[in-house]
């Protein structure tokens, strides 16, 4: 198969100068020799004329080249694309002790655990508080995670992040993720409380447009209590779960868990059409290394 098939037409070019040179009528020349018996010089002339035949060939390989020769190849399998998408609680509360530091230290060391370990995928962190901060985008690139920890540590007293919202966050974090209209969509949830804005029927309100949008949510309730109705509504709805993690061990667990309830998909791709020159530039080579060593050792002289 060849991307340029109408370049093949070239190949009359050496087809006639072959054709000349097997079939061409040439003059015969008798050297004198004492006592010499004459021969045919049949071998000599199948030589000479396998020698004058290679540059037609070098011409052919060229013009085959030229016209992009081509192979389908193998499919591929690649990986499926998952958009998570971490919102994280800095309210006053997340500065309890958790483990040998505080709960916002121990969920960002978990996130960033989670995020070496399932490569591939597109990640993007909001931080809320009363208000949400969307402080890494979706990407594939997560170094901006590990640069991001003590900028929005609960200790600094970020003006507008002291209370807990999580029905706000929850949804602007939705408004990110439907921007992706590649890969399957995910929204882990990490907080150590509860907030009114889910209450009065929020709650199945917001899980069902995120389970409309193909939203599937895990949340991650850091704290001793387990975690409140409307949370557990928030995530079962979308066929996800909810974690109460009691210590540092337990909360490396949970993310270990999220990636085997959504392992990676692999999608087999289709056949596709790549260059296939090795085999011509291969025959290529060795024509024109023989061609050099006959005009090294062979040469046609009439005289």
């Amino acid at each position: 198969m060849f991307g340029r098939p109408w370049l093949l037409l070239l190949l009359v070019l050496p087809l006639l100068h072959l054709f000349w040179v097997w079939r061409r009528e040439t003059g015969r020349i008798v050297l004198p020799f004492d006592q010499g018996l004459a021969g045919g010089g049949r071998l000599l002339r199948i030589v000479l004329g396998v020698g004058e035949s290679l540059p037609a060939l070098l011409v052919a390989t060229a013009v085959l080249l030229l016209a992009l020769p081509q192979e389908l190849a193998a499919p591929k399998q690649k990986r499926a694309l998952t958009n998570i998408q971490f919102c994280v609680d800095i309210s006053g509360s997340m500065t309890a002790k958790f483990g040998s530091g505080s709960r916002y230290d121990a969920s960002m060391k978990a996130i960033n655990d989670f995020i070496d370990f399932r490569q591939g995928d597109a990640y993007g962190l909001t931080f809320f508080g009363n208000n949400y901060l969307h402080w890494v985008p979706l990407t594939s690139d997560p170094s901006a995670f590990r640069c991001s920890i003590p900028f929005m540590s609960p200790e600094n007293n970020v003006p507008g992040f002291g209370g807990t919202e999580i029905g706000k966050a929850v949804m602007a974090c939705r408004e990110e993720l439907v921007k992706r209209s590649e890969g399957d969509r995910m929204l882990i949830l990490v907080t150590d409380g509860w907030s009114s804005d889910l209450g009065g029927g929020n709650d199945i309100e917001i899980a069902k447009k995120l389970k409309r949008d193909g939203i599937t949510l895990f949340a991650v309730n850091i704290q001793e209590e387990d975690a409140r109705g409307e949370i557990v509504n928030l995530s079962r709805m979308t066929g996800g779960e909810v974690f109460n993690p009691g210590d540092t061990k337990a909360l490396a667990a949970v993310f270990a868990q999220i990636d085997k309830m959504t392992k990676a998909k692999i999608e087999q791709g289709t056949a596709e059409l790549v260059d296939w020159f090795w085999p011509f530039c291969l025959a290529g080579l060795c024509v024109l290394g023989l061609y050099t060593l006959l005009q090294l050792g062979l040469r046609y002289t009439p005289w």
